[in-house]
């Protein structure tokens, strides 16, 4: 298992495959043989465990206060550059991002983060991932609400949890910031125990990554984020725009009871708690998940602030992609002379893709185009980044 030179066009797929079989998210230091990149694991406790945000029952789950991050360190360990990459929706594994970490840590020379979002990956318990849990979870929902489009096993965890309350679609969101916030303070303070002091930092963000960090860029909390460049792949448009019903994210009655909340409720729900609309209708961060989730809401706000940010981003957005399509992208972004707030380049790749999977391991020719379109769009986004 032998990683050869890094400056050659990087074979995705077999870097794929050795990643995977290298990776333990409960090994302190993992060494990737024939590289000069190290992942090392490292602890985090979440400060938002009381925030009356959460809902009751997401407070008694530890996984999501106490939990640990992959970091890749590069070769030069003294490098004074860091990468945040921020998820997709529904993810509960680091295996389809392990790649995208090591390839822009080889090729930019930083330290890349790979930040669980809230309830995502690591951050929930085991138990989420049971097939037998997760086959009596989908059977009951059926019997309840009868035959729902798109139910799976892979997103009746996020399906129930969404029809149950759709605030927690924001508090996951919102107690994320606010663990980036502390992250970010812990960079430029020197008090990482990992990433050296003095180090700037960039983001690479996909899917509702993406939402994520447009909204923390727009907002930016305490200036943290004045100096950064925010690369987005598969993302960028306002919610309204985005089509979250699928077998890997959430179900047709999920996405529907989430889509009427945020669009019809949302604004109106928010007058109704104190606790929130004080922390809602003040300050820039509000006002931008706000701003993100319709095209007429706030739109002066968002398009004031997309503006501000556009010589910090580049998106790159999919032809084929149906979760959050290339138009939703370019109407958020401004697609006529004078009004646009950020490079946009639409994409199409040569192969059966997915948002969910743009980069899929096939065992077959089709390996070698794959390859091609990995190493395309993750040299444009080392270029940006570096």
């Amino acid at each position: 298992m032998v990683i050869r030179n890094p400056k050659r066009e990087m074979e995705y797929t077999k870097r794929y495959h050795e990643l995977k079989s290298v990776f333990n998210p409960d090994q302190k230091e993992i060494k990737v043989p024939g590289s000069g990149v190290t992942i090392l694991n490292t602890s985090f406790s979440s400060d938002v465990a009381s925030n009356e945000f959460l809902n009751r029952k997401d407070l008694s789950v530890p996984e999501n206060i106490e939990f640990s991050y992959p970091v890749f360190a590069p070769q030069n360990k003294g490098s004074k550059k860091v990468i945040i990459l921020l998820h997709g929706l529904n993810e509960r594994s680091w295996v389809k991002y392990l790649v995208w970490a090591y390839y822009l840590s080889e090729r930019t020379e930083s330290y890349v983060i790979l930040f669980p979002i809230s309830f995502h990956i690591n951050r929930s318990p085991e138990f989420w991932k049971d097939p037998k849990v997760l086959f009596e979870s989908l059977n009951d929902r059926k019997q309840v609400y009868g035959k729902t489009d798109m139910a799976s096993l892979a997103n009746i965890v996020l399906s129930n949890r969404l029809t149950e309350d759709p605030l927690r679609f924001f508090n996951s969101g919102y107690q994320t910031v606010c663990d980036l916030v502390k992250l970010m303070v812990m960079i430029k303070n020197g008090k990482h125990n990992i990433i050296p002091a003095g180090c700037s930092v960039n983001v690479f963000a996909y899917s509702i990554g993406a939402f994520l960090g447009q909204i923390i860029f727009m907002g930016n909390p305490k200036g943290l984020f004045s100096d950064s460049k925010l690369f987005i792949f598969c993302g960028g448009s306002v919610f309204s725009n985005m089509q979250g019903t699928s077998k890997l994210i959430m179900d047709g009655l999920a996405y529907e009871r989430v889509y009427n909340y945020y669009m019809k409720d949302f604004e109106q729900k928010i007058k109704g708690k104190k606790s929130i609309i004080d922390s809602l209708q003040a300050g820039s961060l509000a006002m931008s998940f706000r701003s993100m989730i319709d095209f007429g809401r706030f739109r002066k706000f968002r398009e004031s602030a997309l503006r501000r940010l556009r010589e910090q981003t580049q998106l790159v957005a999919l032809s084929a992609d149906r979760v959050i399509p290339p138009a939703g992208i370019l109407a958020t972004m401004g697609n006529g002379p004078g009004n646009d707030y950020g490079k946009v380049e639409v994409w199409d790749f040569p192969y059966p893709y997915t948002h969910e999977n743009p980069f899929p391991v096939f065992a077959s020719e089709l390996s070698l185009k794959v390859d091609t379109n990995f190493n395309r769009l993750f040299s444009a986004a080392s270029r940006f980044l570096r």
